[in-house]
């Protein structure tokens, strides 16, 4: 049982942001402080959307939210029945997607928001590295 309205709730769960989150915005400030900048946003590759893309490379960069991509150590406690399944298909779209794009040769770099957020240099170091071994 939900604690909420589902007024309450529709309207808490329509301000969650699907793009341009804080760990995104952190990790491309990172990426251009350091002087990469040629890169596409919340750009489409396939069926999937990518938060960072730089084409020339053929480099797709995931930020995972905590939540959604079920780093959390478990689901909320309120309406369990939804919450499992619906994690369990988020992180089987994301071994589709890291499937999908490197049979079409794209190098895939998956980075925690929780690693972002306490850390974006050193997560944008990990995507410069990547860049820069081809």
């Amino acid at each position: 049982m939900d604690i909420m309205s589902k007024e309450k709730r529709s309207k808490v769960m329509s301000k969650i942001r699907s793009k341009e989150t804080k760990c995104e915005i952190a990790l491309r400030r990172a990426l251009y402080s350091k002087g990469f900048r040629g890169y596409k946003k919340n750009f489409r590759l396939f069926t999937f959307e990518v938060d960072i893309v730089f084409l020339r490379k053929k480099v797709a960069v995931f930020c995972d939210s905590d939540f959604w991509h079920g780093k959390k150590s478990e689901p909320p406690k309120t309406n369990r029945d939804y919450w499992a399944p619906k994690l369990k298909r988020n992180n089987e779209r994301d071994e589709l997607a890291n499937k999908t794009l490197q049979e079409a040769g794209w190098r895939i770099i998956r980075l925690s928001e929780q690693g972002i957020l306490k850390n974006p240099e050193r997560e944008a170091l990990k995507v410069i590295e990547v860049l820069e071994a081809q």
